[in-house]
């Protein structure tokens, strides 16, 4: 007898190529149709429900269908869906770029709309290349971090290090160089990577536009993490050799590693900041690029079609985005969201130690509202990531491991009771089914 579930699961696989899947998998791996959400949940066709710990990839912050955001949204929708961002301009883009301007670094001065993170990693790069072009300098390699990832489109994707992402497409990539990622958390680690990245700035300085890493915690490599002491050291280092500093603040931004920004543990300001996911609350696709004073200066000049900067999506600023992004940034202020994340952090920091109990996890590591487990002992084709997050989909939680890397980053509204759930089902699915 088929059910709603199936019904759809069949209908969606007639037509759907999913992202980050092996559509084959579906032969035997269930596909779970979703109904709708409310809080950390999320409801499928037959009413079964499943704790989003993942924050469905990363990006609700306040919960599914939250009510002071859903009208916003729709007090918006009856005002104004979009208009074009060139030559015409609206109320929601405008207070949502002078909010972003007052809550990031001091020099981030200037607002550059673009769709999604991906894109918004591809503007930065471009605008760093075209200001040393405008400078009369050509500055064509981009470094980042080993083990580092910045999206899945072309420019992106060169500057990214995992290689499943990478490997497939690397004659179609732009001139990149990596350096190596701090080994740990510990400031030793951090002081020893630092060297490394000034003898590369020494010697290619005049080569390199900009530098561009995720600050404090790299989200598709594993959730690996390193101490600030890096961001202060690559701050200072990046501007003695007069090389951009990218800092991509698509996952680690609004609130995420305990402060609104990963940058403001290093007490920073990068040249350009990239932000996304969490900026709308989880609901509608939007990104940023901030930048400096000075960046925008570079290309602000009587009429020259190549001075000025070219990047343009249909949909940049939409209305619907901005007022989403607006209610999000209210929130954080009328519920006090980093202190109380505070303790929630170390609660789960607390709840978590059990694991380092376990034979087969190497590593628990957490930065504010982001925690990793590391498994050991798993050949790459056991699949063991598949195993846990089949296992936890029984018990009613979302988890979508990285390979042999289990994490939580749930939504910030996750209370205490269902933060016992998502972790109790993790450790028993890493104790006994795997």
């Amino acid at each position: 007898m088929q059910t709603k579930n199936s019904t759809m699961m069949k209908r969606d696989l007639e037509v759907i190529w999913h992202p980050c899947t092996q559509m084959k998998d579906h032969e035997t791996l269930p596909l779970i149709p979703i109904k709708s959400g409310k809080g950390v949940y999320l409801y499928d066709f037959e009413d079964k429900k499943y704790i989003d710990a993942i924050s469905s990839w990363w990006v609700n912050l306040f919960g599914h269908a939250n009510s002071y955001i859903n009208a916003k949204v729709k007090a918006q929708i009856d005002t104004l869906e979009h208009v074009l961002l060139a030559g015409f301009t609206h109320e929601p883009a405008i207070e949502l770029a002078h909010k972003l301007v007052d809550i990031t670094p001091a020099a981030l001065q200037k607002v550059f709309y673009v769709d999604n993170g991906s894109s918004a990693v591809e503007a930065a790069l471009k605008m760093s290349y075209h200001y040393h072009l405008n400078r009369g300098e050509q500055k064509s390699i981009f470094l980042s971090l080993t083990n580092s990832y910045h999206g899945e489109t072309i420019g992106a994707l060169s500057v990214g290090d995992v290689a499943l992402y990478k490997e497939t497409y690397a004659p179609l990539l732009i001139a990149n160089m990596q350096v190596p990622v701090p080994a740990n958390q510990s400031e030793q680690a951090a002081k020893e990577a630092l060297a490394f990245l000034e003898k590369v700035l020494c010697e290619r300085a005049n080569e390199i536009s900009a530098f561009i890493l995720e600050p404090l915690i790299q989200g598709a490599g594993g959730m690996h993490m390193y101490h600030p002491h890096y961001l202060s050291g690559a701050r200072l280092l990046t501007k003695k050799y007069n090389v951009h500093l990218i800092a991509d603040e698509i996952m680690t931004g609004f609130g995420r590693t305990g402060k609104m920004f990963a940058c403001e543990h290093a007490n920073i300001s990068p040249d350009f900041m990239t932000l996304s996911k969490g900026l709308t609350g989880g609901y509608l696709p939007l990104s940023v690029v901030m930048t400096t004073e000075d960046i925008y200066q570079a290309f602000y000049c009587d009429y020259n079609e190549y001075k000025a900067f070219l990047h343009s999506h249909s949909y940049t600023g939409n209305p619907l985005a901005c007022s989403a992004a607006l209610a999000t940034l209210e929130l954080f202020e009328k519920t006090d969201t980093i202190k109380k994340n505070e303790k929630k952090s170390s609660y789960i920091k607390q709840a978590t130690q059990k694991f380092n109990h376990l034979s087969n996890v190497k590593e628990v590591r957490q930065q504010g509202m982001v925690t990793a487990i590391e498994l050991q002992g798993y050949e790459i084709a056991e699949r063991v990531g598949l195993k846990l997050y089949e296992y936890a989909l029984t018990q009613g939680v979302l988890l979508r491991p990285l390979g042999h890397i289990i994490y939580f980053m749930p939504p910030y509204i996750i209370s205490y009771e269902e933060i016992d759930t998502m972790i109790d089902v993790a450790y028993k699915g890493i104790k006994g089914h795997l």
